[in-house]
């Protein structure tokens, strides 16, 4: 029976199957989750430059886009970069199998890229990415924002799977 609920049999204290995260599919995650945290530092320019642009009656930027797609480019690159570093270390106390661990890193890889590159996206062509338009970039940018979806609903069920399965 413990076979079945993934638990080695006759191992002491029915230790989980798998091991703690593989350290190169660790720093893969935080590597990706760093450069993401940057380019969504970086929207923060132009960010800066429309809300000061914005402020002043007549003010000129040189960037497209309003203050609110800059302000969630920016957001987007932080958060998504941060999640990316804080799973990456929590995932290292927790046993798991190399299939979850793929899914784990991957689908917030795709995740990462996916919500910045669109979020960047919208803010320089005006889309929201709230649905297929025909071929502009607001399918562009919405089809990224859905493939990030998929990538972050399995990341964090199977987040969620390891950390209750690693209960002590």
């Amino acid at each position: 029976m413990l076979a079945l609920r993934g638990q080695r049999s006759g191992a002491p204290g029915g230790a989980k199957r798998g091991t703690a995260m593989n350290k190169n599919m660790q720093m893969l995650l935080v590597g990706h989750g760093a450069l993401v945290f940057l380019l969504g530092m970086l929207a923060g320019f132009p960010f800066a430059s429309v809300l000061v642009a914005s402020l002043e009656p007549g003010g000129i930027t040189a960037w497209p886009g309003d203050v609110r797609a800059w302000k969630m480019a920016h957001m987007e690159g932080a958060l998504n970069g941060m999640l990316m570093i804080a799973v990456a270390a929590a995932m290292t106390q927790a046993a798991m199998t190399a299939r979850v661990q793929r899914i784990i890193v991957w689908g917030l890889i795709v995740t990462g890229w996916g919500n910045i590159i669109a979020s960047i996206v919208s803010a320089m062509t005006g889309g929201r990415g709230l649905g297929f338009t025909g071929l502009d970039w607001n399918t562009v940018t919405f089809t990224l924002f859905m493939i990030a979806i998929i990538g972050v609903m399995l990341a964090m069920i199977a987040v969620a799977y390891v950390a209750f399965r690693n209960r002590s």
